[in-house]
Protein backbone atom coordinates (compact mmCIF):
# COMPACT_ATOMS: atom_id res chain seq x y z
CA UNK A 1 0.00 0.00 0.00
CA UNK A 2 1.25 3.31 -1.09
CA UNK A 3 2.05 5.98 1.74
CA UNK A 4 -0.17 8.72 2.26
CA UNK A 5 0.98 12.02 1.99
CA UNK A 6 1.26 14.14 5.14
CA UNK A 7 -1.66 16.41 5.93
CA UNK A 8 -1.14 19.82 5.29
CA UNK A 9 -0.58 22.99 8.20
CA UNK A 10 -2.78 25.53 8.30
CA UNK A 11 -2.55 28.14 5.53
CA UNK A 12 -2.84 31.12 7.55
CA UNK A 13 -3.31 31.20 11.66
CA UNK A 14 -6.77 32.79 11.72
CA UNK A 15 -8.65 29.99 13.88
CA UNK A 16 -5.89 27.59 14.70
CA UNK A 17 -7.56 25.44 17.81
CA UNK A 18 -11.05 26.30 17.43
CA UNK A 19 -13.53 23.98 17.32
CA UNK A 20 -16.28 24.54 15.20
CA UNK A 21 -19.58 22.96 13.94
CA UNK A 22 -20.92 23.18 10.38
CA UNK A 23 -24.92 21.73 9.65
CA UNK A 24 -24.85 20.29 6.31
CA UNK A 25 -21.45 19.98 5.50
CA UNK A 26 -21.80 17.07 3.52
CA UNK A 27 -22.02 18.84 0.25
CA UNK A 28 -22.39 22.00 -1.51
CA UNK A 29 -21.60 25.30 0.69
CA UNK A 30 -21.34 23.87 3.70
CA UNK A 31 -18.42 21.68 2.58
CA UNK A 32 -16.77 25.19 1.36
CA UNK A 33 -17.24 26.47 4.36
CA UNK A 34 -15.89 23.41 6.61
CA UNK A 35 -12.64 23.59 4.75
CA UNK A 36 -12.34 26.89 4.95
CA UNK A 37 -12.27 27.11 8.75
CA UNK A 38 -10.29 24.10 8.28
CA UNK A 39 -7.70 25.51 6.30
CA UNK A 40 -7.36 28.67 8.59
CA UNK A 41 -7.02 26.07 11.27
CA UNK A 42 -9.75 24.69 12.86
CA UNK A 43 -11.19 21.73 14.08
CA UNK A 44 -14.45 20.77 12.47
CA UNK A 45 -17.83 18.56 13.55
CA UNK A 46 -19.22 17.79 9.97
CA UNK A 47 -22.89 17.10 10.03
CA UNK A 48 -24.75 15.62 7.32
CA UNK A 49 -28.74 14.46 7.36
CA UNK A 50 -28.65 11.04 5.87
CA UNK A 51 -25.44 11.81 3.57
CA UNK A 52 -22.84 9.71 5.42
CA UNK A 53 -20.59 9.02 2.49
CA UNK A 54 -20.95 12.66 1.51
CA UNK A 55 -20.01 13.65 4.99
CA UNK A 56 -16.83 11.05 5.57
CA UNK A 57 -15.83 12.89 2.31
CA UNK A 58 -15.87 16.45 3.63
CA UNK A 59 -14.18 14.64 6.72
CA UNK A 60 -11.49 13.65 4.88
CA UNK A 61 -10.77 16.94 3.04
CA UNK A 62 -10.93 19.25 6.64
CA UNK A 63 -8.57 15.99 8.04
CA UNK A 64 -6.13 17.28 4.51
CA UNK A 65 -5.81 20.79 5.95
CA UNK A 66 -4.12 19.43 9.29
CA UNK A 67 -6.70 19.25 11.99
CA UNK A 68 -8.89 16.88 13.32
CA UNK A 69 -13.04 16.65 12.07
CA UNK A 70 -16.03 14.16 13.08
CA UNK A 71 -18.78 13.69 11.54
CA UNK A 72 -22.58 13.31 13.01
CA UNK A 73 -25.71 12.67 11.50
CA UNK A 74 -28.72 14.28 12.54
CA UNK A 75 -32.28 14.83 11.56
CA UNK A 76 -32.87 18.49 12.36
CA UNK A 77 -36.61 18.32 12.02
CA UNK A 78 -36.19 16.29 15.16
CA UNK A 79 -36.02 18.01 18.43
CA UNK A 80 -34.29 15.35 20.20
CA UNK A 81 -31.72 15.14 17.13
CA UNK A 82 -31.36 18.40 17.74
CA UNK A 83 -30.09 18.32 21.33
CA UNK A 84 -27.90 15.47 20.91
CA UNK A 85 -26.26 16.77 17.87
CA UNK A 86 -25.27 20.24 19.99
CA UNK A 87 -24.28 17.41 23.61
CA UNK A 88 -22.15 15.56 21.54
CA UNK A 89 -20.46 18.47 19.67
CA UNK A 90 -19.41 19.82 23.06
CA UNK A 91 -18.54 15.99 24.37
CA UNK A 92 -16.38 16.19 20.65
CA UNK A 93 -14.80 19.48 21.06
CA UNK A 94 -14.97 20.14 24.85
CA UNK A 95 -16.16 23.34 24.15
CA UNK A 96 -17.47 24.88 20.49
CA UNK A 97 -16.27 28.04 19.41
CA UNK A 98 -18.01 28.81 15.85
CA UNK A 99 -21.64 27.09 15.38
CA UNK A 100 -22.03 27.39 11.48
CA UNK A 101 -26.21 26.58 10.74
CA UNK A 102 -25.91 26.12 7.47
CA UNK A 103 -28.29 23.00 6.80
CA UNK A 104 -31.27 23.32 5.05
CA UNK A 105 -34.00 21.11 3.34
CA UNK A 106 -33.47 20.19 -0.06
CA UNK A 107 -36.90 21.13 -1.98
CA UNK A 108 -35.19 21.64 -5.61
CA UNK A 109 -33.68 18.50 -6.65
CA UNK A 110 -35.02 15.50 -4.36
CA UNK A 111 -38.19 13.20 -4.46
CA UNK A 112 -39.99 16.85 -2.55
CA UNK A 113 -39.42 18.37 -6.12
CA UNK A 114 -42.52 16.91 -6.71
CA UNK A 115 -44.33 17.67 -3.00
CA UNK A 116 -46.96 20.34 -2.96
CA UNK A 117 -46.07 24.01 -2.18
CA UNK A 118 -47.72 23.02 1.42
CA UNK A 119 -45.28 19.78 2.05
CA UNK A 120 -42.57 21.76 0.61
CA UNK A 121 -43.18 24.72 3.18
CA UNK A 122 -43.87 21.96 6.25
CA UNK A 123 -40.39 20.64 5.20
CA UNK A 124 -38.16 23.90 4.75
CA UNK A 125 -40.32 25.21 8.27
CA UNK A 126 -38.68 22.26 9.97
CA UNK A 127 -35.48 22.27 8.98
CA UNK A 128 -34.76 25.48 8.29
CA UNK A 129 -36.62 27.61 10.55
CA UNK A 130 -37.28 25.59 13.57
CA UNK A 131 -33.65 23.27 13.18
CA UNK A 132 -31.65 26.70 12.75
CA UNK A 133 -33.48 28.39 15.67
CA UNK A 134 -33.54 25.04 17.85
CA UNK A 135 -29.65 24.85 17.24
CA UNK A 136 -28.75 28.40 17.38
CA UNK A 137 -30.04 28.66 20.74
CA UNK A 138 -28.99 25.81 22.51
CA UNK A 139 -25.72 25.99 20.91
CA UNK A 140 -25.64 29.56 22.34
CA UNK A 141 -26.56 29.24 25.90
CA UNK A 142 -23.60 26.72 26.06
CA UNK A 143 -21.35 28.69 24.58
CA UNK A 144 -22.51 31.90 26.88
CA UNK A 145 -21.83 29.77 29.91
CA UNK A 146 -18.32 28.80 28.46
CA UNK A 147 -15.59 30.28 30.40
CA UNK A 148 -14.43 34.14 29.28
CA UNK A 149 -11.71 34.55 26.89
CA UNK A 150 -10.72 37.76 24.70
CA UNK A 151 -12.05 35.38 21.95
CA UNK A 152 -15.89 35.74 21.21
CA UNK A 153 -17.58 32.30 20.65
CA UNK A 154 -19.55 32.85 17.31
CA UNK A 155 -22.56 31.59 15.72
CA UNK A 156 -23.34 32.10 11.70
CA UNK A 157 -26.98 30.86 10.63
CA UNK A 158 -27.88 31.43 6.63
CA UNK A 159 -30.63 33.34 5.20
CA UNK A 160 -31.06 34.66 1.88
CA UNK A 161 -30.32 37.65 -0.18
CA UNK A 162 -33.79 37.81 -1.70
CA UNK A 163 -35.93 37.14 1.60
CA UNK A 164 -35.94 40.86 2.08
CA UNK A 165 -37.24 42.27 -1.32
CA UNK A 166 -39.08 39.18 -2.45
CA UNK A 167 -39.40 36.84 -5.39
CA UNK A 168 -42.24 36.02 -7.67
CA UNK A 169 -43.48 32.38 -8.20
CA UNK A 170 -43.88 29.70 -5.52
CA UNK A 171 -39.64 29.06 -4.69
CA UNK A 172 -39.58 32.65 -4.41
CA UNK A 173 -42.23 32.31 -1.64
CA UNK A 174 -41.10 29.59 0.42
CA UNK A 175 -37.44 30.89 0.69
CA UNK A 176 -38.28 34.47 1.23
CA UNK A 177 -40.43 32.80 4.19
CA UNK A 178 -38.16 30.71 6.03
CA UNK A 179 -35.41 32.56 5.20
CA UNK A 180 -36.56 35.84 6.16
CA UNK A 181 -37.44 34.23 9.21
CA UNK A 182 -34.29 32.85 10.09
CA UNK A 183 -32.24 36.48 9.76
CA UNK A 184 -35.36 38.26 11.36
CA UNK A 185 -34.36 35.75 14.09
CA UNK A 186 -30.77 36.34 13.74
CA UNK A 187 -30.98 39.97 14.82
CA UNK A 188 -32.63 38.88 18.02
CA UNK A 189 -30.79 36.22 19.41
CA UNK A 190 -27.21 38.49 18.47
CA UNK A 191 -29.28 40.74 21.30
CA UNK A 192 -30.10 37.96 23.75
CA UNK A 193 -26.67 36.12 23.44
CA UNK A 194 -24.54 39.44 23.47
CA UNK A 195 -21.97 40.73 24.79
CA UNK A 196 -20.81 37.12 25.52
CA UNK A 197 -21.41 35.72 21.76
CA UNK A 198 -21.60 37.31 18.38
CA UNK A 199 -24.71 35.85 15.63
CA UNK A 200 -24.45 36.85 12.01
CA UNK A 201 -26.47 35.49 9.09
CA UNK A 202 -25.06 35.05 5.60
CA UNK A 203 -27.61 36.24 2.83
CA UNK A 204 -26.00 33.86 -0.28
CA UNK A 205 -27.65 35.21 -3.66
CA UNK A 206 -26.90 32.76 -6.86
CA UNK A 207 -24.98 30.11 -5.50
CA UNK A 208 -23.86 27.34 -8.13
CA UNK A 209 -24.24 24.22 -6.17
CA UNK A 210 -26.05 20.97 -7.00
CA UNK A 211 -29.29 22.74 -8.37
CA UNK A 212 -27.46 24.91 -10.46
CA UNK A 213 -25.26 22.48 -12.19
CA UNK A 214 -28.69 21.07 -13.84
CA UNK A 215 -30.75 24.36 -14.34
CA UNK A 216 -32.46 25.69 -17.65
CA UNK A 217 -30.61 28.24 -19.41
CA UNK A 218 -33.27 31.01 -18.31
CA UNK A 219 -32.13 30.65 -14.76
CA UNK A 220 -27.99 30.59 -16.08
CA UNK A 221 -29.06 34.17 -17.54
CA UNK A 222 -31.03 34.99 -14.84
CA UNK A 223 -28.68 34.00 -12.25
CA UNK A 224 -25.92 36.05 -13.92
CA UNK A 225 -28.40 39.34 -14.88
CA UNK A 226 -28.94 39.48 -10.98
CA UNK A 227 -25.46 39.84 -10.12
CA UNK A 228 -24.19 43.58 -10.36
CA UNK A 229 -20.74 41.38 -10.88
CA UNK A 230 -22.62 39.21 -13.78
CA UNK A 231 -21.77 35.65 -12.44
CA UNK A 232 -22.63 33.01 -10.40
CA UNK A 233 -20.97 32.78 -7.04
CA UNK A 234 -19.50 29.83 -5.86
CA UNK A 235 -19.45 27.68 -2.99
CA UNK A 236 -16.41 29.31 -1.60
CA UNK A 237 -16.89 32.92 -1.96
CA UNK A 238 -19.90 32.07 0.56
CA UNK A 239 -17.56 30.11 2.84
CA UNK A 240 -14.34 33.21 2.56
CA UNK A 241 -16.88 35.87 4.16
CA UNK A 242 -17.77 32.51 6.52
CA UNK A 243 -14.28 32.94 7.87
CA UNK A 244 -13.60 36.66 8.44
CA UNK A 245 -17.05 36.62 10.33
CA UNK A 246 -16.05 34.12 12.66
CA UNK A 247 -12.60 35.49 13.27
CA UNK A 248 -11.17 38.24 15.28
CA UNK A 249 -11.27 40.75 12.59
CA UNK A 250 -14.96 40.64 12.71
CA UNK A 251 -15.12 41.19 16.36
CA UNK A 252 -17.24 44.32 16.60
CA UNK A 253 -19.83 42.84 13.89
CA UNK A 254 -23.11 40.83 15.56
CA UNK A 255 -26.70 41.02 14.98
CA UNK A 256 -25.70 41.56 11.15
CA UNK A 257 -27.11 40.17 7.72
CA UNK A 258 -24.20 39.91 5.18
CA UNK A 259 -25.21 39.30 1.70
CA UNK A 260 -22.85 37.63 -1.06
CA UNK A 261 -24.20 38.00 -4.09
CA UNK A 262 -21.93 40.15 -6.02
CA UNK A 263 -24.74 42.74 -5.89
CA UNK A 264 -27.85 42.48 -6.20
CA UNK A 265 -30.28 43.72 -9.09
CA UNK A 266 -33.18 43.07 -9.53
CA UNK A 267 -33.76 43.64 -13.45
CA UNK A 268 -34.95 40.26 -14.20
CA UNK A 269 -37.24 39.77 -11.21
CA UNK A 270 -39.45 37.75 -13.79
CA UNK A 271 -42.88 35.58 -12.67
CA UNK A 272 -42.20 32.17 -12.03
CA UNK A 273 -42.97 29.07 -10.48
Amino acid sequence: MSEQPPAKKPCDKTLVGKKAVVTGSSSGIGRAIAVELAKAGCHVLVHGGSNQAGAEETRQLVEACGVKAHVELADLADVSSCDQLVNRAWEWGDGVDVWINNAGADVLTTELSEASFEDKMARLWEVDVLGTIRLARHAGQRMKSQAPSSWKPSIVNVGWDQAEVGMAGDSGEMFATTKGAVMAFTRSLAKSLAPAVRVNCLAPGWIKTAWAEEASEYWQQRAQTESLLRRWGAPEDVARVTRFLVSRDADFLTGQIVAVNGGLSMAADAETS
